[in-house]
């Protein structure tokens, strides 16, 4: 079992304090050894969905950051991110993985959907929101992945009232939920198989949104 290798975190917190052209490029040996074990855990990861979901692109994100609208010039990502693509149009949602020093966690959900969707979801969330509800209260993805963490508007979108009973579910622009790993549990033999585990959690909810989204108001399938 592909494990994530023990000197992942030094290796990142060194490029945190070294974050220049001269280093990286003095290290790149090492960097490229540990992004090949990175991405072997996401495939991994990926077989592991496959079980029992469509992944149908696995990605890991590139060291490079883009500076050209930051305040923070630093040339290089400090963590690693893996991001699984459910197969479209049937599934939606998507999953992410984040590898950082004190900072590594999953998300699920959905985090920028087009305005068509988002409208669906809001619609279907005016119409009754008990199912969305149920799901995302029931204890076991309540324990693993806690309240949804995404932006919403302040009042209310365009067209809804800000008296409806599900405001504050309406208000929401992104369903985003996350769930923290410690650093021990990343090195740990079966990470790979906690972050599955997550993951087939977070499948109810998913199969609930993917069902939204893929039928009309009247609940007629738009494929």
């Amino acid at each position: 079992m592909t494990q994530v290798p023990k000197h992942t975190f030094s290796f990142l917190k060194q490029l945190k304090a070294n974050n220049n052209r001269d280093w990286f490029e003095a290290h790149k040996a090492d960097f490229k050894a540990l992004e090949k074990e990175i991405k072997s855990v996401g495939e991994q990861i990926t077989l592991g969905l496959n079980t029992h979901d469509s992944i149908e692109k696995t990605k890991l994100f590139r060291v490079y950051r883009d500076v050209r609208f930051s305040k923070d010039k630093t040339p290089y990502k400090t963590h690693f991110a893996i991001a699984f693509h459910r197969e479209k149009p049937q599934y939606r949602g998507g999953y992410y993985l984040r590898i950082a020093p004190g900072d590594s966690f999953v998300a699920a959900g959905f985090w920028d959907p087009n305005k068509e969707d988002l409208f669906r979801i809001r619609k279907e969330l005016e119409i009754d929101a008990a199912e969305y509800l149920d799901l995302i209260q029931e204890p076991n993805f309540k324990s693993v992945w806690g309240d949804n963490i995404g932006e919403g508007v302040k009042t209310a979108p365009k067209g809804f009232s800000k008296e409806h009973p599900n405001i504050e579910l309406i208000r929401f622009k992104q369903h985003i939920f996350t769930h923290s790993f410690t650093n021990d549990e990343v090195l740990s033999a079966d990470f790979s198989d906690q972050v599955i585990s997550c993951f087939q959690v977070m499948r109810p909810f998913f199969d609930y949104m993917s069902g939204v989204l893929t039928t009309d108001l009247n609940g007629e399938s738009i494929l």
